[in-house]
């Protein structure tokens, strides 16, 4: 909004500028004049007074203070949300009190234990959720164009897969055709899956076994078998070439287990052919974690793990870990990359056609 100067150099609000306002509650009305706060009172024909405040800035709520609301919400405690947020109880008291000033009402009721929102707080709290889901959205469309623009390939891949197997499967690609840029996010199977179902991957490439639990859907995407692989069980050795655990070994005896967490891809895999409580020789859990992990402790002798082939074949050639069971303890599986079965943009199409299986060999398992 504009102002002219009047005389003396005194702000006075032009006719154009009043009209905007004419209909508003005769309150303080922020806008700019010149660079410094100024106050102008006038009466205009036909109308009655108004207040105009003139500021330097107008105030722009920070995404911060909406992020830091929401938590306090979430956790009831000012201690807690601050600790959360990784900042310190003082700022984030600030923040909140900040974002009251600039919504004009108390959002917060510091006298409830726990922290409680005011009616105002709850209203808004929704609002407030549903303009940080918004701006993330959008936040993410702009990434998608632009990275389409650019040919960039979008990738969710395990930990497994990322480090070792990706890169050297990538080549093999890169030496037939063209590839522009890579975006890879390596996670878990779980928030693969989900970067997939919200659009932020084009490409999943993970541990697949038929009859596992799987977050993707049939009719919504589509995958190619890139290798076989197995699940097999591993552990340290005697010194006389024999594993330090043996499945085979039908004695009394208890082994300890090095299991991964029931949500991550090879957890799903083994849940789904293994039952724990109905394995025999009996078999206790002693360490439940990731893969990087489980072989760690394997290769101090802590008990048995079963890991991918593809993953451990360095360990089993240079014999710090050995197979601890014959082939009916391994579970047959497949590294399988997915898609949407949606048409993808001309590079993710392009890349696609090249993606075929390999063939099993010593330089792969």
């Amino acid at each position: 909004m504009g102002a002219k100067a009047g005389k003396a150099g005194k702000p006075s609000v032009g006719p154009r500028a009043f009209a905007r306002f004419r209909h508003a509650p005769p309150a303080a009305v922020s806008c700019y004049f010149g660079h410094a706060p100024l106050l102008s009172m006038g009466p205009f024909p036909g109308q009655c007074r108004f207040s105009i405040q003139l500021f330097r800035t107008t105030t722009l709520v920070d995404s911060a203070w909406l992020l830091d609301f929401i938590e306090l919400a979430r956790s009831g405690n000012f201690s807690r949300a601050a600790e959360l947020r990784n900042v310190t109880q003082p700022a984030f008291s600030r923040r909140v009190k900040q974002l009251e000033e600039w919504v004009g009402v108390t959002l917060v009721d510091r006298g409830s234990h726990p922290v409680e929102l005011t009616a105002a707080g709850r209203l808004f709290l929704g609002q407030a959720s549903e303009i940080l889901e918004k701006l993330d959205k959008a936040r993410q469309m702009a990434q998608v164009i632009e990275e389409e623009a650019n040919g960039t390939l979008r990738f969710a891949s395990t930990q497994v897969l990322a480090l070792g197997f990706f890169p050297k499967w990538l080549r093999t690609i890169a030496s037939r055709t063209r590839i522009g840029g890579i975006n890879l996010i390596a996670n878990g199977l779980e928030p693969c899956e989900h970067d997939m179902l919200q659009g932020k991957a084009t490409f999943l490439l993970c541990h697949y076994y038929k009859g596992m639990a799987f977050r993707l859907p049939d009719e919504d995407f589509t995958s190619i078998s890139i290798l076989t692989d197995r699940l097999m069980p591993v552990a340290a050795a005697n010194e006389d070439g024999t594993p330090l655990y043996e499945l085979d070994d039908h004695k009394d005896v208890t082994i300890p287990l090095l299991s991964y967490e029931k949500q991550t891809g090879l957890g799903r895999i083994f849940g789904t052919v293994f039952d724990i409580a109905a394995i025999k020789p009996k078999m206790v859990p002693v360490a439940s974690s990731h893969l990087a992990l489980l072989l760690g402790l394997a290769l101090e002798g802590r008990g048995i793990a079963w890991v991918p082939a593809s993953v451990v074949r360095g360990e089993i050639e240079r014999k710090r870990l050995v197979e601890a069971g014959s082939r009916q303890w391994s579970i047959p599986m497949e590294i399988r990359l997915f898609r949407p079965r949606s048409k993808l943009n001309p590079a993710a199409e392009k890349f696609w056609s090249y993606v075929a299986p390999i063939a099993p060999s010593s330089d792969w398992l």
